[in-house]
């Protein structure tokens, strides 16, 4: 039995075009690369949930660390650098008790430096931290 190719004998045709195939998935690879979320960098910190008031004690020491739009990061209104931060940070966890840690950076502060103070915090285990003015950022 030969095949025939290229006379009209009403036999089927044994060869499948996989043109339409193909092109069906490329159309589809490109949909699924398009869709794919791009990972991004980010420090994770776990923020406190919407809890009900308990009977502790309110700890009445604060401390705040603010980053201005230059960049530079200050520790209650002193300007320090990464290094001193992290010191200071660890002077704080090893007090009876943990003192909040409020965290205030300007709107117009490059990501990176944030970013890196955020990592810093984390590093050292702080557990009670509070971002300060966040009304700033209503307007973007």
């Amino acid at each position: 039995m030969a095949m025939s190719m290229g006379s009209d004998d009403g036999e089927p045709m044994m060869e499948m075009n996989t043109t339409p195939l193909i092109d069906v998935m490329l159309v589809l690879l490109i949909m699924f690369i398009i869709t794919i979320p791009i990972q991004t960098h980010a420090v994770k910190i776990d923020l406190p949930q919407n809890a009900p008031p308990t009977d502790s004690v309110i700890d009445p020491v604060k401390n705040k660390v603010a980053i201005d739009p230059a960049g530079i990061i200050t520790w209650n209104g002193s300007p320090i650098d990464l290094l001193t931060l992290r010191q200071y940070l660890q002077q704080s966890l090893r007090l009876p008790v943990e003192p909040e840690l409020q965290f205030q950076p300007n709107a117009a502060t490059r990501y990176v430096v944030v970013d890196q103070v955020l990592a810093e915090i984390k590093r050292a285990g702080v557990t009670k931290l509070g971002f300060v003015g966040n009304e700033q950022y209503g307007n973007f």
